[in-house]
């Protein structure tokens, strides 16, 4: 009954949506109409509300919706989202302030001489656009108002004149900034938790363990990270339409004929090229820039873009007055004064030393106040001049608000959906299709591709995302990012605009097109566009570097990027130091050698035994990476004709474990009812009778060889993580033992400043002031923890203190102990002076050598060298099905 309570759900979805009832109030209002009528028909004729949920009650789904309501608003307040109204301001600021027409226009002179210039231009521009604006309805109506009249009057075929400016539209919402991408961070960010516990849970089903290592986990995603991955692909899209438009230009010369430029290419032309392109351009590098850069969150890109947009519009709106730039010019001379003030000097107030600095602190407030007041003017500006302000504010408000109340809508349907085991059904079906995870991720794409020709890309990624993205996180058999997978929806989604008979972008250009142009010449201009989309979707899913490339780099290379030390980055990382190990095998080796001959003879015997750990780790480490290439290459060599068994049989064992879960339930079942109900005791009986004969089956279907190969990789896996944990403790523990080599000489100062107390202490045991030594002593104790190396001297105090601290002091022992204590203050002072002076030039030289290989686990922080290399290693998505 579940099913048909869920079927009954997506029915009164459809037809609300269809009948074209808003989206805001059709979403909750299926959801709550279908739990309510769930509730009641349980309630007649079950006489049990909770009878046709899969879990819990309508009271439980209906308050899991209502609390979801409360996480949308609060997370408004801290969360990505709230960039979403300030990017929107952005572009609408740019769109009402005509900077988007003076792009079109002169872009347009620009490449226009060139066969199918015009039309490059227009997808050059929307590009520009897209970065600028991200607003698909604004984009295509500007350009649908300005460049397809110049493309049809200059004899550009009617058809991909609307495919241009339709398509280089849409792009908006795949080149960062993107609403869309911010809202499939979102969703992906819930998503990542709810695949992460789907793979904690198998790996605990299947292995038995009840920790899953730190790699295995399911890496989350933020808007910053889809911006990120986002760009490349945009690119690429960009470059599909422009070579397009050029072949087809080539084919048909008719089709898209250059369009001379009347004027002159001359010093005036190109100074209006720079003034109206370099603005929009440095838009983009503040907004983008400064996320690339690690200097923004993505809530701080939209407040510099929303700024920077009104600053552009504070011009634009007095073009040919001689005042059009103060605003501007007041703007950035400030940044640029305070910008080069505090490369000089601290501004923290908390922070003022000097005299210089409190100047330095008032001179950069005073230019601050000058910034502030040149946003001022340009704000004061747009609102008084054609009462544009108002306007940009207006739009803004009513965009957002209906991405929100979508939002709010879709989390009370994604509960509702869940209530009756929607979500369960969706992630049976897709689990049970041959072929695995590139299966279920075809036929995901495939539904997300058909339902834009009917939904809104807002109402895709609210409804369908949250349901399916769980899922194919948790498969362990691609292990893509939600980065990656983000990304190819937003791309898919970017179809959903020009895909009739509802796409959004073909009705936003016939609304401004001109009578000529005809609906079906734009439903037909759009098809080859649209075919460049999948070919594109193609592209970024054949290499998913293109998108996780750029996200793992920068995070690798920023302030907080993680150390060496990071579960996530060993795999990467230990095919960077194999590969080191392999070519710079005998440099490495020489050094240690090399090292080993400059260690002082007149060590103590703990320093002794520390330097020789080291060696013996350093040493033992190319036995151990030897031993560790040949267990992995047999792992590799035996996971070939494995791998198909282990998942197959996995699936196999997988769907018993689920039959298994209903039998439980079944049986709890039976167990609270009454001692009359003997029928229904009996139905659910017979029902868990074929749920055995369910899982007969099921065992029947697992090969006959599958124990005794799966116990075969199990010990050569167990081999291999075995020779992966002693490789890993080895390296370890031999440049521990260096750091603390390094460590002992740094504070050879900090022993010789002691060297009085001891002598003080040494002066009052010799005239038996024993409770003056014992003073020194606890003293000596206070000062001496913080030098490294210092536990035997520590000891022989400690004893020292036991000698003297009885009724009756023993001077002779007494007196030993102090010439013990002497004796190895001297040592320690003796060899660390000697290896200061001679052995830490060495090993300064030594650490440059294996501080890449040995030593690269320890590290703080990867170099930009190696943080390349894991980039580019961890885009590639890695099968780790093996370890489930």
């Amino acid at each position: 009954m579940e099913t048909f309570f869920l079927l009954i759900l997506i029915s009164i979805m459809i037809a609300a949506l269809a009948s074209g009832f808003p989206v805001a109030f059709a979403l909750p209002g299926s959801a709550i109409l279908t739990i309510g009528l769930a509730a009641l028909s349980g309630y007649i004729f079950e006489g049990n509300v909770k009878e046709y949920f899969a879990h819990d009650g309508p009271i439980e789904w209906l308050t899991a919706g209502i609390t979801n309501f409360r996480g949308v608003y609060w997370d408004v307040e801290s969360d990505t989202l709230i960039a979403i109204p300030l990017f929107i301001f952005m572009g609408i600021m740019l769109q009402k302030s005509k900077i988007a027409e003076d792009l079109l226009v002169t872009m347009g002179q620009l490449f226009g001489p060139l066969p199918g210039g015009l039309g490059i231009s227009v997808i050059f521009v929307g590009a520009l656009l897209a970065a600028t604006t991200g607003i698909v309805g604004a984009t295509v109506i500007a350009m649908g108002l300005i460049s397809l009249p110049a493309m049809l009057n200059n004899k550009y075929d009617k058809q991909l004149a609307s495919g241009i400016v339709c398509s280089s539209g849409t792009l908006g919402q795949i080149i960062p900034p993107s609403i869309v991408l911010i809202i499939l961070a979102d969703q992906l960010g819930s998503a990542t938790d709810v695949a992460n516990n789907l793979r904690v849970n198998d790996y605990k089903q299947i292995t038995g363990e009840f920790n899953m290592p730190g790699e295995f986990r399911v890496t989350s995603t933020s808007a910053g990270d889809m911006f990120l991955g986002a760009l490349v692909p945009g690119l690429v899209l960009v470059g599909l339409y422009m070579l397009y438009v050029f072949v087809y230009s080539k084919l048909k010369p008719g089709s898209a004929p250059p369009v001379p430029y009347k004027g002159k290419f001359d010093f005036k032309f190109w100074t209006r090229v720079i003034t109206i392109i370099i603005p929009p351009l440095a838009l983009i590098l503040a907004v983008l820039g400064s996320i690339l850069a690690g200097i923004a969150t993505v809530n701080q890109a939209g407040s510099i873009g929303a700024i920077g947009a009104t600053l552009m519009a504070g011009y634009r709106v007095r073009t040919g007055k001689k005042d059009a730039y103060h605003p501007l010019i007041l703007s950035v001379v400030s940044l640029v004064v305070i910008y080069v003030t505090s490369s000089f000097f601290d501004l923290n107030v908390k922070n003022i030393e000097s005299n210089s600095n409190l100047f330095a602190i008032i001179f950069t407030a005073f230019f601050v106040i000058l910034f502030l007041i040149g946003i001022g003017w340009s704000f004061w500006r747009t609102f008084k001049i054609e009462n544009i302000l108002k306007e940009v504010v207006t739009e803004t408000c009513v965009t957002t608000s209906m991405v929100f109340i979508i939002l709010l809508g879709a989390a009370m349907l994604t509960s509702g959906f869940r209530a009756f085991g929607g979500e369960e059904l969706v992630r049976d079906f897709l689990q049970d299709l041959p072929g695995g995870f590139w299966t279920q991720f075809l036929v995901v794409m495939i539904v997300i591709f058909l339902l834009g020709f009917f939904l809104d890309f807002i109402e895709i990624a609210v409804v369908v995302v949250p349901i399916v993205a769980p899922i194919l996180l948790a498969e362990t058999g691609a292990n893509v990012t939600a980065v990656w997978l983000g990304v190819m929806i937003g791309v898919n989604l970017q179809t959903s605009f020009l895909t009739p008979p509802f796409g959004f972008a073909l009705f936003y250009l016939k609304g401004v097109a001109p009578k000529i142009i005809q609906t079906l010449d734009i439903w037909k201009g759009a098809v080859p566009f649209i075919a460049l989309q999948l070919v594109g979707l193609g592209i970024v899913g054949f290499y998913p570097s293109l998108v996780n490339y750029l996200p793992n780099r920068t995070y690798l290379t920023s302030d907080v990027a993680p150390p060496p030390m990071n579960p996530k980055l060993q795999y990467c990382l230990q095919e960077y130091k194999f590969t080191k190990y392999f070519n710079e095998g005998e440099i490495i080796n020489s050094a240690i050698l090399e090292f080993q001959t400059a260690v002082p003879k007149n060590l103590p015997f703990d320093k002794s035994d520390i330097f020789q750990e080291h060696f013996d780790s350093a040493f033992g480490t190319f036995k151990i990476v030897k031993k560790l290439s040949e267990v992995q290459k047999n792992y590799d060599d035996f996971s070939i004709n494995y791998r198909d068994l282990h998942f197959n049989v996995r699936k196999i064992q997988k769907r018993i474990l689920k039959i298994e879960s209903k039998i439980k339930k079944l049986e709890a079942e039976i167990r609270n009812l009454n001692s009359e109900e003997i029928s229904e005791k009996n139905k659910l009986n017979q029902k868990i009778e074929e749920y055995y004969l369910e899982i007969t089956e099921e065992n029947n279907k697992i090969p006959n060889d599958w124990d005794l190969r799966n116990q075969e990789f199990k010990k050569i896996q167990k081999s291999k993580n075995i020779e992966t944990k002693k490789y890993r403790k080895t390296v370890d523990q031999a440049y521990e033992a260096l750091n603390q080599i390094a460590l002992f000489i740094k504070d050879l100062d900090k022993l010789k400043s002691l060297a009085p107390n001891f002598e003080e202490m040494k002066n009052n045991l010799e005239n038996q002031r024993f409770e003056n030594t014992i003073s020194d002593i606890d003293s000596i104790f206070e000062k001496i923890s913080e030098v490294s190396g210092t536990d035997e001297l520590a000891n022989k105090l400690d004893d020292l203190i036991s000698v003297l601290d009885t009724e009756e002091v023993n001077l002779e022992d007494a007196k030993i102990t102090s010439n013990e204590i002497f004796d190895l203050l001297n040592q320690e002072l003796s060899w660390r002076a000697e290896a200061s002076k001679n052995l830490s030039p060495k090993l300064n030289k030594y650490n440059s050598i294996i501080k890449d290989s040995i030593g690269l686990r320890l590290q703080s922080k990867l170099s930009k060298e190696q943080a390349k290399f894991v980039a580019n290693c961890n885009s590639v998505h890695r099968d780790i099905s093996l370890n489930f």
